[in-house]
């Protein structure tokens, strides 16, 4: 190691373990132990640039053991991204700092995805690595390979032990994505102490067996054998590549080095004082980094910044041979809003059904009309697109052997399905959707809250939306899920009754720039509803009104709201003035003004029901202290479906029975 390699490594562990210690808060072992594989990683082997970190052509850098933030934090501020201060390093985990405690996409210039939610990175840098076999197939042609670049994930022992990391990893081996290369931090102590308690696995054969190629780096400070180690995980073009190097957590800090105590507390104003010592630091002096360390790094961005520019040459050389690829690129990376404007304006995609339809059967008709549309549409379901209707037809399978296809297989992996999916989205040039039953969007919903923390526009098709799953039983039916999506911020849930409001879901879906969306389709055939219109889009409307004010207000969602207008025919035929409205939204319906709210639901009006065959937690908010609500409060139970709705009391009947009773 050079004297100049040697400062740049320990500069990496000085402002890590200063910004720790100044926070007294954080995990300094992780940034320690890996300095020096992330040194030789970002300055001689990856391609990136500075001075424009949303190249297309760039490589990314997944951090999935995110609580070693300050690891990627030291490295952004010294190759100058996003001029990332010193200042905001001494800010580390402080109110509205650029460097909070665990990476955050959207929020500091450089971070490719949020993580922390251990294993989560590895899922997202599968995705990219998709997006990158996908997109290369598209686009590349002979001498000009426009989409060219690795995706690199760091982790360790507890991303490892995280089955996402398994359910991707084994997808990852069976696709063949060789731009995918894992940095495997393997020093062998958790936060309890020495992973032998809990972890014993052989973790190179595990991946050796998912088909991926394993290397072996003995020590974790040898740049050199971590340069061959990453230029041989290029060479091969066949396999994902796993790196294991060999690390000790809290490198260089006599009192914690090895030790679980490294983990996840600061080290302790002396112990960083000797970390200094150790490392022969040229000051103690707080976050001193010298001059010349700087410089290295700033030639380095230099450097870096020529990659881009041939690309760049390459790439306008390439526009002007295959000008209808410039065009489909545009098209690509640009948004959807071409595509919105001709939907608005074709009367057939708002067309109301003839006979009754599940909307799953109709989302799946909506899904082959974008396809021919969006030709940068790639989904796909966790091995249900024959019940979850996503399967684009004619569009082909993403394979090892044909990366052109838009159908995703994801197999039965729902957690990391949904992963893949947030990096699909984060790589960019795409947009995604996954899909899955509704009562296992369960496994789904932790890389669920990442997608809405990081504003990503992810689509959800989730099915078999309610007790109507019928015979399959009480596991299979859902009843709780819709209030915990409901729950979530920045994402919106909708469960549309028929048609128009399924082509509304899906409108919506792909006019989000920054919130993910679940659409909550039924199993069964929903009866064409007259009212509804697109206003559906509003999040809840008016879908069958009375003159003048009404007495009581009918409040439903998807099949239920076909319930509630019928119901509203017996009250009516009693003289009684019943509004029914639709609630396809309650994450839209609250960000409509509160004019519009009012007019829907007038406060005047206490006597309301609403009607949802699920659980009625969250409703109170519309029906008030005054109104009832006709929701499970059970489990469902295995029977045909339109059986279970009699047994548990979704009938017209029963709805204008829990009207009566407000009088």
């Amino acid at each position: 190691m050079t004297t100049i390699d040697n400062l740049s490594v320990n500069a990496i562990r000085v402002l890590s373990a200063d910004a720790i210690q100044k926070a007294n808060s954080g995990h300094p072992g992780l940034p320690l132990g890996c300095a020096p594989m992330a040194y030789e990683l970002w300055m001689n082997h990856m391609s990136h640039n500075p001075a424009d970190p949303t190249w297309e052509n760039r490589d990314r850098f997944v951090l999935s053991g995110g609580h070693g933030s300050m690891l990627l934090y030291s490295l952004l501020h010294l190759f100058g991204y996003g001029n990332l201060s010193k200042e905001e390093l001494t800010r580390f985990r402080q109110l509205d700092s650029l460097t909070p405690g665990h990476p955050e996409y959207g929020h500091t210039v450089g971070v490719e995805a949020t993580t922390g939610p251990l294993g989560a990175g590895m899922g997202m840098a599968v995705g990219m690595a998709i997006a990158q076999a996908h997109l290369a197939s598209v686009f590349n042609k002979e001498n000009y390979p426009v989409v060219d670049h690795y995706i690199y994930a760091l982790g360790g022992d507890g991303c490892m032990m995280e089955g996402i990391s398994s359910e991707a990893f084994s997808l990852a081996g069976t696709l063949g994505l060789d731009k995918l290369i894992v940095l495997y931090d393997s020093n062998r102590i958790s936060i309890e102490g020495d992973t032998d308690l809990a972890f014993r696995e052989d973790v190179a054969k595990r991946m050796e067996a998912f088909g991926f190629q394993t290397l072996l780096v003995e020590d974790g400070n040898d740049l050199e054998a971590i340069g061959r180690a990453i230029e041989e995980a290029k060479a091969d073009t066949e396999r994902p590549s796993f790196i294991t190097i060999r690390t000790e957590i809290g490198y260089g800090c006599p009192a914690k080095q090895g030790k679980a105590s490294a983990h996840g507390e600061p080290l302790g104003v002396e112990n960083v004082a000797a970390l200094r010592e150790t490392l022969q630091w040229p000051s103690q002096e707080p976050f001193f980094v010298p001059q010349e360390v700087y410089d290295h790094f700033n030639q380095a961005a230099e450097r870096l910044a020529e990659n881009e520019a041939a690309w760049k040459v390459m790439f306008a050389a390439y526009c002007e041979e295959y000008p209808e690829m410039e065009a489909l690129w545009n098209q690509y990376f640009g948004g959807a809003d071409d595509v919105l404007k001709k939907l608005w304006e074709d009367e057939s995609f708002w067309a109301a059904g003839e006979k009754a339809e599940a909307t799953r059967s109709l989302s799946g008709k909506i899904i082959n009309r974008l396809k021919d549309m969006m030709p940068n549409l790639m989904g796909g379901s966790a091995d249900l697109g024959p019940s979850n209707k996503t399967t684009m037809t004619g569009a082909g399978d993403f394979s090892k052997e044909d990366r052109s296809g838009r159908n995703l297989h994801f197999g039965v992996r729902e957690l990391a399905m949904t992963a893949i999916g947030n990096g699909m989205m984060l790589h960019g040039g795409l947009r995604s959707y996954v899909a899955t039953f509704f009562v296992f969007s369960d496994y789904v919903k932790p890389m669920a809250r990442l997608s809405a923390l990081m504003k990503l526009p992810l689509t959800f098709v989730f099915t078999h939306d309610s007790i109507g799953v019928g015979e399959d039983g009480p596991t299979h039916e859902p009843i709780e899920q819709l209030a915990m999506f409901r729950a979530m911020p920045n994402f919106h849930v909708i469960r549309p009754c028929d048609a128009v409001e399924t082509a509304a879901a899906w409108y919506s879906a792909l006019a989000s720039k920054e919130t993910p969306t679940a659409l909550v389709l039924s199993r069964q055939n929903l009866n064409p509803v007259a009212g509804s219109s697109r206003d559906a889009l509003k999040g809840g409307y008016v879908i069958d009104d009375c003159e003048g004010t009404p007495e009581v207000i009918l409040i439903a969602s998807g099949s239920e709201v076909d319930l509630a207008v019928k119901a509203k025919e017996m009250l009516t035929a009693e003289g009684r003035k019943v509004r029914v409205v639709s609630m396809p939204s309650m994450d839209i319906f609250e960000e409509q003004s509160a004019e519009y709210r009012e007019s829907v639901l007038p406060k005047e009006v206490r006597r309301r029901v609403a009607v949802e065959a699920l659980g009625g937690f969250g409703w109170d908010r519309y029906t008030g202290l005054d109104g009832v609500t006709v929701t499970m409060s059970s489990f469902g139970a295995s029977a045909p479906a339109g059986e279970l709705f009699r047994h548990f009391g979704f009938t017209a009947e029963h709805v204008a029975e829990a009207a009566r009773g407000l009088f």
